[in-house]
């Protein structure tokens, strides 16, 4: 037996239906966990929910259907049962425009374009573990920032002279970016930049030290119901169909005789 087994309840079953303790440690390995016991303790619980689910196929006297997936993947019959059960006891309503009309009024932020922004910057090479030459990059990057204050026209000739980046060909530019495309602490010096402001000290990250100017802003813009309307509607029937499956294991739950575990939350395995 595995120290989580050993650590963990046994003796589970669902209506008399014994879970062998091989089986819950073969599904241990489908739930990462911080401890071995949250690992066991979760596939606990996903195999009980399955098993409920499989008793009531039965009880409905259905028939194993597999389907195939888009990577020639087929499922086994319990899987299928698993999920006609579930296809034949779940009604998941479609969601109307005016539902959707109305989660988009109230969700406008999550439907905006990204703020763009057009950098350009000297990297002067450095690896953050090599303090010396780190603080030499610095100083340099310091140089460069007093030149540009006085003369900001030298910028692209500064950084073909200077940059490391492949960017210096084209005096530093790196197009447009979003925010997350790259590193967070570049992020936040560029982002509370003023259009054409030139960053007043050097900005350290891992690949060496920036001398950073922000071209260029553009606001993002909240897209037209339109746009999202598909995304929308999905997004309503999937949290719709998690909710009504949550709702269903719960009823079987609370008719059943389960022995060895406790089930609260147990519909979390199915529907994540």
């Amino acid at each position: 037996m595995t120290a989580a087994a050993a650590a963990t309840p046994t003796g589970v079953s669902v209506n008399g239906t014994p879970i062998p303790p091989a089986e819950i440690a073969a599904e241990v390995q489908n739930h990462p966990a911080a401890t071995p016991r949250q690992a066991w303790l979760r596939a606990v619980r996903a195999l009980v929910v399955r098993e409920l689910l499989l008793q009531e196929a039965r009880r409905l006297a259905l028939k194993p259907e597999p389907e195939t997936d888009g990577d020639g993947r087929r499922e086994t019959e319990d899987e299928a049962l698993v999920r006609q059960v579930v296809e034949c006891e779940v009604a998941v309503p479609e969601a109307d425009e005016a539902s959707c009309r109305r989660y988009y009024d109230n969700n406008r932020d999550r439907f905006r374009s990204p703020d763009l922004f057009e950098p350009a910057h000297i990297l002067i090479s450095a690896s953050a573990g090599d303090e010396p030459a780190y603080e030499t990059a610095t100083g340099q990057a310091e140089t460069l920032i007093a030149v540009l204050q006085k003369c900001p026209d030298l910028f692209d000739v500064l950084a073909r002279e200077h940059s490391v980046c492949p960017s210096k060909a084209n005096g530093g530019r790196l197009g447009q970016v979003t925010k997350g495309q790259t590193v967070p602490e570049f992020e936040t010096f560029l982002f509370n930049l003023e259009e054409g402001q030139l960053c007043p000290v050097p900005v350290k990250t891992r690949y060496g030290v920036h001398v950073l100017r922000l071209d260029r802003r553009s606001a993002g813009r909240t897209l037209p119901f339109e746009v999202v309307a598909d995304r929308i509607a999905g997004y309503l029937r999937d949290t719709a169909w998690r909710r009504g499956v949550a709702q269903y294991i719960q009823l079987l739950v609370g008719r059943s005789d389960i022995q060895g575990t406790d089930l609260a939350g147990a519909a979390t395995p199915l529907v994540q």
